[in-house]
Parts: C-alpha cells; sequence; structure tokens
C-alpha cells in the first residue's frame, strides 16, 4: 500500500491503496464517483472512460500510479450546477436508452471535441468508434455531438 494522491474534477484528494489498483477502482470505491463504470475491464468497451491530460483514456487499466495530471470525470464537466453542453445534448437528442455506455461516449465526446470543435461526420464516427453501445443509440449520439457543434459550444 502506497499513498497517491490526484487531483480530481479540480479537488485533491489522497488515497493509500496499491499502486498497481486501476484508477477506475479508485475513483469508483474510494472517492465514490459513479460516472465511470466497469465494463469489460481490458479498455475496450469505454464505459470507464476519464479525460487526462485532453485525452481519454480506459480507468480499467490504467494503473493509479501512472497519473500524474488531473483527472476529469463526467461528474466535472457541470459547472455552477449547468449541465455541460454535451451532456445537455445528451438529454435533448434522448441519446441514452439504458445508459450504460454514457459516460464514454460523453467523455470521449468531450475529448475529440477538445481536439476538434468541428469535426465532419466521418470523424465523429471514426473518434466515437471505439466507445462501445449495446443499445445502438450511435445516431443519436452522432446528432448530439453536432447538436453542440453547430452551437459552437464544446
Amino acid at each position: 500500500m502506497s499513498n497517491v494522491t490526484l487531483k480530481v474534477n479540480g479537488l485533491a484528494h489522497t488515497v493509500d491503496v496499491d499502486p498497481a489498483t486501476p484508477l477506475l477502482y479508485v475513483l469508483r470505491n474510494d472517492l465514490g464517483l459513479q460516472g465511470p463504470r466497469f465494463g469489460c475491464g481490458l479498455g475496450q468497451c469505454g464505459a470507464c472512460t476519464v479525460i487526462i491530460n485532453g485525452t481519454a483514456v480506459r480507468s480499467c487499466v490504467t494503473p493509479v500510479s501512472t497519473v500524474r495530471s488531473e483527472i476529469t470525470t463526467l461528474e466535472g464537466l457541470a459547472q455552477n450546477g449547468t449541465l455541460h453542453p454535451l451532456q445537455q445534448a445528451w438529454i435533448d437528442e434522448q441519446a441514452p436508452q439504458c445508459g450504460f455506455c454514457q459516460n464514454g461516449q460523453i467523455m470521449t465526446a468531450k475529448a475529440l471535441l477538445d481536439k476538434n470543435p468541428n469535426p465532419t461526420d466521418a470523424q465523429i464516427r471514426d473518434g466515437m468508434s471505439r466507445t462501445l453501445c449495446r443499445c445502438m443509440t450511435f445516431y443519436r449520439v452522432q446528432a448530439a455531438i453536432k447538436r453542440v457543434v453547430n452551437k459552437g459550444v464544446a
């Protein structure tokens, strides 16, 4: 066990964990965050996605000891009680069905738009292709992303 300090959604946290513990477990079990979810445990489905240094990262395969930068989770997107434009677009487009993958979808979309605020449809499809949705709401997810792009508020 070792003390690890993480900055998550603007707040510093020190936890006593095995350095090899997946970041996802620390976020959920030690910090009580419910946004990132355990899906496959292999970094393939995207349900556990967080943003580190502007990049969508699979927290289920990221050892907590390797994280040196601030982590943003789904809970960190809303500011002062106001939903992030992506979160609002998800609601407006009724993107979630079961909702399980939505953390990964939104966090991946956020990282995509941070790097490319005006992606083409093909770039959106490519950028979102590694985030799986069993309910097949990909068209609504794309519409939600386009809604944000068209408003220019990413």
